[in-house]
């Protein structure tokens, strides 16, 4: 029975109760004493069994809303990684082809429909099998990015040298490892020697860096991409019941913008105080090297919002708090002896946001995790995440 369904009956129960009431106190053979008590207890029971419906039908309402958005969002992040100027691949842990875009179909020489299912070693020279099987280990085993430079050969095609950098992210329950791939055809070894570091002194450069304080709104500028140096900044929407969403966590590296999706209320809020600085989109059309460090960083951001929509659409609460607790592990995370710690600290109701509950449900939850050894907290009430058995 759906919630809709079960609404509309349990609107219907407490008619016909009112409807017996009031017909069983003018029938003469039933006793006027046992009327009030009886149908007194009936009422109380049909009052809160129509309060529970309306409340289920109201969080259902807000959730099929909530679901609508991100999806929005999804697809806006989709159409960026279908035609951007880099290929981008998708597989499993073992290098077979699970999603290919435009342009790495080009690369490679073959049509997208047909590099879904194969093996990524089907375009690796022979020779270089070893290397890049010893790569694809260390990929799996962490959550950094890597970057493996070989030659690829495409279909019919003669062989160019090639950079390939990797992310991996543990997606279920099942522990399962999807790799995310950027090749980018090179024509030297030399030139992809960029690191993480060397890509932000040159987002950096000359530009001003802007410094928020923890709590303050972002106004965001639709001209603009904002690249995180320091911090963590919360991105939300609103329902039209007026609930925060959380739409994305944005931390030390990435980068976010009011241009990158078509939700007409897009807000950007620091967790803890930020340094930021502003690029201009047109800059993206006269720097190609530009695009090349930024579109990475945009597919980091699909892949984060299709991790909050599959959030969106697991049923039981519990489900929801523990696949967020993975995300932010990945996200936020930094080991320590016998687990993970949160490094930064964030409340009960941006977690609820996130989860689509309430506060309350979210402590309730947090109590009976720590109570089963999953979770605890640090002096500064940061979350650990326990390495369990």
């Amino acid at each position: 029975m759906n919630i809709e369904l079960f609404y509309q009956r349990a609107e219907l129960l407490h008619q016909y109760l009112a409807d017996l009431y009031q017909t069983a106190i003018v029938l003469p053979w039933i006793p006027s004493d046992l009327v009030p008590e009886a149908f007194k207890e009936l009422k109380y029971t049909s009052n809160k069994l129509q309060l529970a419906a309306e409340e289920l039908y109201h969080q259902n309402e807000e959730l099929i809303q909530t679901r609508n958005l991100l999806e929005t969002e999804r697809q806006h992040y989709q159409e960026l990684f279908e035609f951007a100027p880099d290929g981008y691949l998708v597989t499993n842990q073992q290098g077979i082809i699970q999603k290919a875009n435009h342009t790495a179909a080009q690369l490679l020489n073959i049509a997208q429909n047909f590099l879904v299912g194969k093996p990524i070693i089907n375009f690796i020279p022979r020779e270089q099998y070893q290397h890049f099987y010893s790569e694809l280990i260390q990929i799996s085993q962490s959550p950094q990015t890597r970057e493996i430079l070989l030659s690829l050969k495409p279909r019919h095609g003669h062989y160019f040298n090639a950079s390939l950098k990797v992310k991996s992210l543990v997606k279920n329950e099942q522990q399962s490892v999807t790799l995310y791939w950027l090749i980018r055809k090179i024509t030297g070894l030399q030139q992809v020697k960029s690191t993480a570091v060397q890509d932000q002194k040159y987002l950096i450069g000359d530009r001003p860096i802007n410094k928020h304080s923890k709590g303050e709104s972002i106004v965001l500028n639709p001209l603009l991409i904002y690249y995180v140096v320091q911090g963590v900044v919360k991105l939300s929407t609103l329902c039209d019941t007026g609930k925060e969403v959380l739409t994305g966590l944005v931390t030390s590296g990435m980068l976010f913008s009011s241009s990158m999706t078509s939700l007409p209320i897009y807000q950007g809020t620091a967790i803890t105080d930020i340094e930021l600085v502003s690029i201009y989109i047109s800059e993206l059309t006269v720097l190609p090297s530009l695009s090349h460090i930024l579109l990475p960083k945009i597919q980091q951001r699909l892949q984060q919002t299709e991790s909050l929509l599959v959030i969106a659409a697991t049923k039981k609460v519990e489900d929801r708090l523990l696949y967020l607790l993975e995300i932010l592990k990945q996200q936020i995370g930094e080991p320590i002896p016998g687990g993970t710690r949160l490094t930064f600290r964030l409340t009960h109701q941006d977690i609820a946001n996130a989860c689509y509950t309430t506060r309350a449900t979210i402590t309730r939850l947090f109590t009976q995790l720590q109570k089963q050894g999953v979770i605890s907290f640090d002096e500064k009430k940061h979350i650990i995440c326990k390495n369990v058995p």
